[in-house]
């Protein structure tokens, strides 16, 4: 009896020991995968206005009729966010957007598309965002490229571009913002830069 017990004790602790070197090796995996799968930030596309180029200013006029200038020295930074009230992760991200833009601080938030105004307003009001200036321009989309919604770009105070990207999640915002304090104009920049100074 007294045998059988003994044995039973070293065989749990050696199913023990061997469980801990399996979650030992699963962690470091885990930690290599994690190295390997870089953070995905906004996707960036070469056209329009480069990182870093100033912004050309253009005079566009709100869904309230106010005239407004994109681009150019500013009082703050500005992040324009195109959306479109057919664009279902437009919809979804817009909270996100905002609370993005407030922890940040210092940025204003535009939000701008293109269409019939009436559609846009029914937009505002569905989505509560009276608050925010709403511009309706195709020049601006067409001075920005932007071919797939959502899309962002972000101005500092003097008007430079200082990053741009279509814009799908929470991470991809925030990306915007990461690259900017590390002075790249995208979270790929910023990683091949890496990769290049790890080689």
């Amino acid at each position: 009896m007294t045998e059988a017990l003994i044995v039973s004790n070293v065989l749990s602790w050696i199913l023990l020991l061997v469980l801990a070197a399996i979650v030992v090796a699963l962690a470091r995996q885990v930690g290599v995968l994690h190295e390997r799968v870089a953070p995905v930030g906004a996707l960036a596309t070469g056209d329009g206005p480069s990182v870093g180029d100033p912004a050309p200013p253009l005079s566009v006029t709100d869904l309230g009729g106010a005239a407004r200038t994109i681009g150019g020295a500013a009082e703050a930074s500005t992040l324009v966010f195109f959306v479109s009230p057919t664009c279902p992760v437009c919809k979804t991200l817009l909270a996100t957007v905002e609370r993005v833009v407030e922890a940040e601080g210092g940025v204003d938030l535009v939000l701008a598309s293109d269409g019939p105004p009436e559609e846009h307003r029914a937009f505002v009001e569905e989505h509560g965002l009276e608050r925010f200036p709403y511009v309706l321009s195709a020049e601006l989309g067409h001075t920005y490229r932007v071919a797939k919604l959502p899309y962002a770009v972000l101005l500092d105070a003097e008007g430079v571009v200082r990053a741009k990207g279509i814009v799908n999640t929470r991470e991809h915002v925030e990306s915007l913002f990461d690259a900017r304090r590390e002075g790249v104009g995208s979270i790929q920049e910023y990683l091949d830069r890496r990769d290049r100074r790890a080689v």
